[in-house]
């Protein structure tokens, strides 16, 4: 079932500010955080939005997708910056997955601290 974005977005809104009311220390250290970020001008905030937009995705987190949707538009990122940016994002979550293929290898052994250090495979 596909998600109403704005009515989303209302709701989570409407349910932040009851959890900010339970713990607002948390909320505003999260808040620091995140304005901390937008402080500096080195990425500039359409290229911020967009790596946003992209680990929201990652991470599955509907709520950030909403937000950073609006944001990078906000931004002026385009239709096609925002494809390019979650076509990185679903790259690299192939490649966290190909990597993490290479474990169970070395399920009855010790992981290596270092790429040079793996053992050669058994016949």
């Amino acid at each position: 079932m596909m998600l109403d974005w704005m009515d989303y977005q209302k709701q989570i809104g409407a349910q932040l500010t009851e959890f900010m009311k339970l713990t607002p220390d948390s909320v505003r250290g999260y808040q620091a955080l995140s304005n901390a970020n937008a402080k500096t001008t080195h990425l500039g905030e359409k290229v911020r939005q967009l790596i946003s937009l992209a680990v929201a995705v990652t991470t599955h987190c509907d709520g950030c997708i909403t937000v950073h949707t609006d944001a990078a538009l906000k931004a002026g990122a385009t239709k096609e910056e925002i494809a390019e940016a979650l076509g990185v994002a679903m790259a690299m979550n192939a490649g966290s997955a190909l990597i993490y293929s290479l474990r169970p290898r070395f399920r009855r052994r010790p992981l290596p601290q270092t790429l040079g250090q793996w053992p050669a495979p058994r016949s």
